[in-house]
């Protein structure tokens, strides 16, 4: 027999009533009635039930041991009871009759309750990670991300695509978010960086000659987190060469579609080749935002016309300085009290913005201080042209375009979720697409790249010579799935004269260029083609698919809000003789000064 078990704790059925067997696991949970003893044994892949009687010699052991205490059981198979049989196990209908253990560890007490769906504070959950993960639902989620990253290895070498591991250990790049610096000890004062993203050795793996490459690939950014954003994550880069941005979306969307129907437990997904594309100034005009949550029904749309002379003074001014003013319907809220739209005036002042005006209506009767001041014949335009019944409200953003494009789409998403709009039980992905090329930075008063600025313009070098920069769209596209961005991509920009010519509208010399990207800039005066290609984020594919609202659900060891291991201690004091050998001398943080030193004094009492 072997040393540690037979079978695993999900195997044993009826057929197997009888049989002498040996399990391993875990003590998930114990139930005494009086003389017998019932444990629910668990490993990796379920639970048996383990019984023990007077007749046992394990049952003195089993009544002794704490919970999570890992056992072998040497026993034999029995049918449960008509009455005990539980449907929701696949060993349900058995049991093992305990006639010996070893107790393999003991485990001390508990700092969170494995078998209890209680919540913890995350702190413990991410200092006992170990622990966490033996849970249910968190065990479920990184099987699932197993699962996922299998199916998308599967589909893109059947897409044709090939499998290549890029460095780690990079140069950092003057353009993106912040890099993870690593000093190096054969070179004195230069450091590598943790790639953002495999972008550039992509590109080259493709000037190389190589057609199709995909990885599962580590990333590293040092920005601040978010509940969908972690500082090392995994997505799935891929790249092509001789291609279109069709070529791509065909490329992807069926590896996408396909691994959201397989793990979707029934939920409707959009098809590969339906997959909406949306201009990128569309979905800032509908949606109030480039990450549309198309599962929410309302459509934003731009009123500014009808406040150009209006007895309502505030948004003729705003209109009047070159403002805009967009609305967000709110259907079948003739029953809502006033209440309910003077909180989502207040809930935008929380917000930061100045505030939410709105319009009631009840059978045909407006309410409301705008509506008073533009008049019923006006509303009634307004209505009629806009397709609203009598009985639905309407919510006003008004200001600076990208003000109230960006308070619309507030709006827009808390009015749906408030009224129960959003469909649910379905995944809807839509492609943003022509981004604009650049955009004007109001701080620095200069024309900049407004995304990426190794895309290539729409019109190549033609329209970089002959049109206003700010009309200049890229080739660029993001894959968005029920309001998440799962990636963004682009058709580069593989000619260099091409990439000069941009950077200097962007203020950039021809010497800089060479300077901040010589490795590509190089490579692609060698002979390169058109290529392009995306990344969508592993760990946001998988957290929409686990229903998940955290993205630190779906990682093993996860890193914490302030980017901290607080199981492993990371990041940690290094010695001082592992400073020199990377030739580093650390600075100690300013020492907090009047009332702040105070309480510090206070806190080490």
């Amino acid at each position: 027999m072997h040393a540690y078990r037979t079978h695993n704790c999900a195997q044993l059925t009826k057929e197997t009533v009888g049989e002498t067997v040996r399990l391993s696991g875990w003590v998930h949970n114990k139930r005494d009635h009086g003389g017998v003893l019932f444990v629910d044994l668990r490993d990796h892949y379920g639970i048996t039930q383990i019984v023990a009687d007077s007749d046992s010699e394990a049952l003195p052991v089993l009544e002794k041991l704490k919970l999570e205490s890992v056992v072998t059981i040497d026993g034999t198979v029995k049918a449960r009871a008509d009455v005990a049989v539980n449907p929701n196990l696949p060993t349900g209908e058995i049991e093992v009759f305990a006639r010996s253990i070893t107790v393999q560890s003991r485990a001390e007490d508990l700092p969170l309750i494995v078998n209890s769906a209680e919540d913890y504070p995350e702190e413990t959950r991410l200092k006992y990670r170990f622990v966490d993960l033996r849970r249910e639902r968190v065990h479920a989620n990184i099987m699932l991300r197993n699962r996922v990253i299998t199916s998308l290895r599967q589909r893109m070498i059947a897409q044709g695509f090939s499998e290549f591991q890029t460095p780690i250990l990079g140069a950092s790049s003057p353009e993106g978010a912040r890099d993870y610096l690593v000093p190096s000890r054969l070179h004195p004062g230069r450091f590598y960086a943790l790639p953002q993203a495999p972008q550039m050795f992509k590109q080259l793996l493709m000037v190389a000659g190589f057609d199709r490459y995909f990885q599962i690939a580590p990333c590293f950014r040092d920005e601040d987190l978010r509940a969908d954003r972690s500082p090392e994550f995994y997505q799935l880069d891929f790249e092509m060469s001789f291609v279109t941005q069709e070529d791509v979306f065909q490329a992807i969307e069926p590896v996408l579609a396909g691994v959201f129907e397989e793990f979707s437990g029934g939920k409707t997904v959009t098809l590969a080749g339906e997959f909406p594309r949306i201009p990128y100034a569309e979905s800032m005009l509908k949606y109030g935002t480039d990450k549309p949550d198309l599962r929410n029904p309302l459509v934003i749309s731009d009123v500014t016309a009808h406040f150009e002379t209006s007895g309502f003074g505030l948004f003729e001014k705003i209109v009047g300085g070159g403002g805009r003013v967009r609305v967000v319907p709110a259907p079948e809220t003739h029953e809502k009290s006033r209440k309910f739209f003077d909180e989502m005036n207040d809930w935008a002042r929380r917000e930061g913005f100045a505030g939410l005006g709105y319009v009631t209506r009840k059978g045909g009767e407006f309410g409301g201080p705008i509506a008073k001041n533009h008049g019923t014949e006006g509303m009634e335009k307004l209505y009629a042209e806009l397709g609203l019944g009598e009985n639905d409200g309407l919510f006003f953003a008004a200001g600076k375009e990208k003000d109230a494009a960006k308070l619309a789409g507030a709006a827009r998403t808390r009015v749906g979720d408030v009224l129960g709009l959003v469909e649910e039980g379905c995944y809807k992905f839509c492609w943003i697409v022509d981004f604009p090329m650049f955009e004007y930075d109001e701080d620095a008063k200069k024309v900049d790249f407004s995304h990426n600025p190794f895309s290539m313009p729409q019109g190549e070098m033609e329209a970089l010579e002959t049109q206003d920069p700010l009309d200049i769209k890229a080739w660029q596209y993001d894959i968005v799935c029920n309001g998440y961005e799962l990636s963004s991509g682009a058709i580069r920009n593989h000619r260099p004269d091409i990439m000069y010519k941009a950077f200097e509208i962007a203020g950039y010399s021809q010497a800089d260029v060479d300077e901040n990207f010589s490795g590509m800039i190089e490579a692609f005066k060698l002979g390169a083609p058109p290529h392009g290609g995306s990344a969508p984020g592993i760990d946001r594919i998988v957290m929409l698919l686990a229903d998940e609202p955290n993205i630190r659900e779906v990682i093993a060891f996860p890193l914490n809000q302030k980017a901290q291991d607080l199981m492993m201690g990371a990041p940690s004091l290094v010695s001082p003789r592992q400073l020199r050998d990377v030739h580093i001398r650390t600075i100690d943080a300013p020492k907090p000064e009047g009332a702040e030193a105070a309480r510090a004094d206070r806190s080490g009492d």
